[in-house]
């Protein structure tokens, strides 16, 4: 006990910054330090002031009962400030008889609300310490549940317990509490058992009361029942209202189930299967995204979408143990990229917990708007629309992102030693009134404490965000090509020296021409030195030669791409492309010009087919073992292919024979991926661990005598190795315009960046997926499409078993994640549509999924394929898409 000194007494001010306040200005720890290590700590814990019962009837005595609760509430809060660091600040702590470990507690911008001693109710301001506690009386059982209203005003309180549910006013409570008056709430309910959990309507103007295996709906004005729903098989312990339609409830329970209802006719709408074997404790309604959020004690997350014709279906589910860890790598992974004289938050506690740790029960969630906390230089890190959400724990706090499914920050409560609480019972969360920071309402799972934190969260998010962003890549280069750089070259044409041109003169006077005897150019004639008489006929050579097979033309193709249209939505034609044998289709694309289409087989061959699969397919025959990648020049002249024979040919579109073959002389491995770049200036090869950079030349002329000798040639002008030699698994770089950035994927579930115009790597995203990524797509649009520059830095990933992932260049962070469509077996391919506001995905379902980049679940499917879809490609010029199966089908959809 603290001894009082015999003195005047001061105000509630002075006694605050008396008592606590010169703790506040010194005591600065530093996460993971000891509290003795501070010479000025003045983090108090009070042990004493019980708060009397204020139920009974209204007489001078409670008038005078009533001063002397609040007077002794003020004594047991600490209003301190006391601050542990830039991130984290304990405003306050009680100590209490009654164990509220298990109680539902109460956060809002300017209040806070808990049960002081059993039956009575304390509420403090959260904006002033200073200011006094209201305490509140009426239970005469102890409180379970406390909730706030959402309305600014009149500002409710809503309290339960076995006996009543009372709601109160806090302004009117407060007036009547300066006046010596007794506070007095209004009961809405009575006997309605043990209530677990509360929530207030958006308007405030209906309660749902969550008792035993029943949700009793109150109306808070005439205090009436309004709906009584049963249908669940445990105890119900969290219901939320839809913020866009009233009517609607959502209630979880322990029997691991969530359900829908309707109270105004009180029916059930709809009712999930079991989800996990742990009770569900927590649930959050998110109105931005229209997604439902709820958690169990296992430390396992469900989201599900609430948008009208998704049928409540499953966007994700999240492991918080594993994203703990995962997120513990990559801050570990930034910290050694950090300078050396730079601060190195302590990390060695994490793997200690994570041991001692067997699951993380998600006691409350809550919303929280990052892009707007997040100051303007660090406001390009996240997606505009990007939400995350406030995960409360039994160890700390996680900032969990809605878009990307990943965590944005964790708050253990051990990192910071001097906190009063380490474990937790039972906590709410609340977004700040200004947004940069946040409340946090604790009670400890085994004391009687109650604390009070106050989070900074753009100081939490910028500690711990990787090293490598804000480096300034972009697709779209900023600067001039460098002397030093691979990429600065001079044209084949401007390299050639230019021929020696004869005088001008007579035909007489001209020196005489070796003329052709026989066969060609080449062999030159004898004895014939003079100049012929006369010219009788000159063939014209300046006309397309026809000694290949040309291929068709296709018409009907719009110049420009149709943004208003929407997407496909149903196959309309199919065509074979391998008969006998069944091979699968590796690989397509589109031509730039969208008239032709290239597919890459697993039996050794290459296919082009005209845009509407009308025709018969032109067949390109070269290779030993299954194709790779087929990919399109610029100008749609070319073709080039890489197998997995060692070996890269280049085809020639008018010709259908191949031009240029690069054999295992140039690889010391076999190629996985090639293709063109810098407007067909390289190709671009991956061979193990080693990005190359080929400068080649295309001739198409024959020596006719000597026809197995190839003109064209390639050469390596340039090549890099990977971070740590690791195996890439898929390469992608823009052939369109000039970039210098190369993305590329590592066997170690890796991505990196090159910049070849600085010949170095740029940066290197570790555990981008927890399967080796098999393609990269860049969002690249098209020549009948005009995308924002901004949108150029988009690229999505996809791994067997782990979904879509959505990235950002500048940022090199997970936008959004996409997990909607099934790929555990076959890799499937994904592409962007010309417009940029769709990623399409093949599936094991037989089905083509069509993700909008601005929401994490699935626009819809296009069904009528029947194997799994293994590659997509959108049409650049039209709406429409192709997708091929493993069994040798290409379908077309529009």
């Amino acid at each position: 006990m603290i001894r009082k000194r015999k003195r005047k007494r001061p105000g509630p001010l002075a006694e605050t910054t008396r008592g606590c306040g010169r703790g506040a200005a010194a005591a600065v720890l530093v996460p993971g330090s000891c509290a003795e290590d501070q010479p000025h700590r003045r983090l108090r814990e009070v042990l004493s002031a019980r708060l009397p019962a204020a139920g009974g009837v209204s007489s001078r005595k409670r008038g005078r009962e009533s001063r002397s609760q609040m007077e002794d509430a003020r004594g047991i809060l600490c209003a301190d400030g006391g601050c542990l660091g830039d991130v984290l600040t304990e405003k306050g702590l009680v100590a209490l008889k009654e164990p509220v470990a298990h109680v539902q507690l109460a956060c809002s911008a300017q209040y806070c609300a808990f049960p002081a001693d059993g039956n009575t109710l304390c509420v403090w301001s959260t904006e002033d310490p200073s200011h006094q506690p209201l305490t509140l009386g009426g239970h005469h059982e102890p409180v379970t549940a406390v909730a706030f209203g959402n309305a600014a005003s009149p500002h409710l309180l809503c309290s339960a317990s076995r006996d009543h549910v009372i709601t109160w006013r806090l302004h009117e409570c407060r007036q009547k509490a300066l006046q010596g008056l007794t506070p007095r709430g209004l009961v809405v309910g009575t006997l309605l058992g043990k209530v677990l959990c509360l929530r207030l309507s958006p308007d405030d103007r209906a309660a749902a009361v969550c008792a035993g295996k029943k949700i009793f709906v109150l109306d808070t004005a005439s205090r009436s029942t309004l709906a009584e729903l049963e249908g669940h098989r445990g105890a119900v312990t969290a219901a939320e209202f839809c913020p866009w339609q009233t009517r609607i409830i959502v209630s979880v329970s322990e029997d691991r189930s969530f359900k829908v209802w309707d109270h105004h006719v009180e029916s059930l709408i709809y009712s999930s299967s079991v989800l996990t074997a742990s009770p569900l404790l927590s649930l959050l309604i998110h109105a931005g995204s229209r997604q439902l959020v709820t958690g169990c004690a296992h430390g396992q997350l469900w989201i599900f979408s609430l948008v009208e014709g998704h049928h409540y279906r499953c966007v994700t589910r999240v492991d918080l143990k594993k994203k703990r860890e995962s997120f513990s790598r990559r801050t570990e992974s930034r910290l050694c990229s950090l300078p050396e004289d730079s601060p190195h938050p302590s990390t060695d506690g994490w793997k200690e917990r994570e041991e001692a740790e067997a699951s993380l029960p998600v006691l409350g969630l809550a919303s929280c708007a990052l892009s707007v906390i997040l100051p303007a230089e660090c406001a390009g890190q996240s997606s505009e629309n990007a939400v995350c959400l406030w995960i409360g724990s039994s160890v700390g706090l996680f900032l969990f992102n809605l878009a990307s499914f990943e965590l944005e920050a964790a708050l253990h409560y051990k990192d910071f030693r001097s906190l009063s609480i380490q474990v937790a019972g039972s906590c709410a969360v609340e977004s700040g009134a200004g947004g940069d920071k946040a409340v946090c309402l604790l009670a400890s799972l085994l004391g009687r404490k109650i604390a009070l934190l106050e989070i900074h969260v753009a100081a939490l998010v910028t500690s711990q965000r990787r090293h490598a962003a804000g480096r300034g890549l972009s697709v779209l280069p900023r600067a001039h090509v460098l002397s030093t750089s691979p990429l600065r070259f001079r044209p084949a044409e401007e390299r050639a020296q230019p021929a020696l041109q004869a005088p001008s003169g007579s035909a007489g006077q001209r020196a005489v021409k070796d003329r052709p005897l026989v066969f060609h150019s080449k062999v030159r004639s004898s004895g014939y030195a003079s100049t012929p008489r006369t010219t009788m006929f000159l063939p014209k050579t300046n006309t397309r030669s026809s000694g290949g097979r040309s291929l068709p033309r296709s018409h009907g193709h719009s110049k420009e791409y149709p943004l208003e249209l929407s997407l496909p939505t149903r196959v309309h034609k199919q065509l074979v492309l391998a008969h006998g044998p069944p091979a699968a289709a590796t690989c397509v694309q589109y031509s730039g010009d969208g008239r032709w289409l290239a597919c890459g087989l697993a039996n050794h061959l290459s296919l082009v087919l005209r845009a509407d699969l009308a025709g018969t397919p032109t067949v390109f025959s070269g290779h030993d073992r299954p194709v790779s990648t087929v990919c399109w020049s610029q100008d749609s002249r070319w073709l080039l292919s890489a197998s997995q024979d060692g070996t890269l040919r280049l085809w020639s579109l008018r010709r259908a024979e191949h031009v240029l073959c690069v054999g295992r002389d140039m690889f010391s491995k076999p190629v996985g991926s090639a293709q063109f770049y810098y407007l067909d200036a390289f190709i671009l090869s991956s061979s193990g661990p080693e990005l190359q950079l080929l400068r080649h030349h295309m001739d198409t002329s024959k020596d006719e005598i000597r026809r197995y000798r190839q003109k064209s040639w390639c050469r390596r002008v340039f090549r890099l190795r990977t971070t740590g030699a690791t195996g890439i698994t898929s390469l992608s770089a823009v052939n369109d315009f000039y970039s210098y950035l190369v993305l590329a994927a590592g066997r170690n579930r890796t991505l990196e960046v090159f910049d070849l115009n600085a010949a170095r790597s740029a940066a290197v995203i570790v555990e981008a997926h927890s399967r080796p990524v098999h393609q990269i797509c860049q969002n690249k649009g098209s020549s009948s499409t005009t995308l924002q520059p901004l949108l150029y830095n988009l690229f999505a990933t996809t791994a067997a078993g782990d979904g879509l992932k959505l990235w950002d260049v500048r940022t090199l962070r997970c936008e959004r994640c996409f997990e909607g469509h099934p790929n555990h077996g076959y890799p499937c391919g994904i592409a962007f549509s010309p417009c940029g506001r769709y990623v399409a995905s093949g599936a094991d379902d037989r089905h083509v999924y069509m993700y909008d980049v601005g929401s994490s679940t699935f626009s819809h499917r296009l069904a009528g394929h029947t194997d799994t879809v293994t590659g997509v490609a959108f049409s650049p010029s039209v709406p429409q898409e192709v997708g091929t199966e493993l069994s040798s089908q290409c379908r077309r959809g529009s």
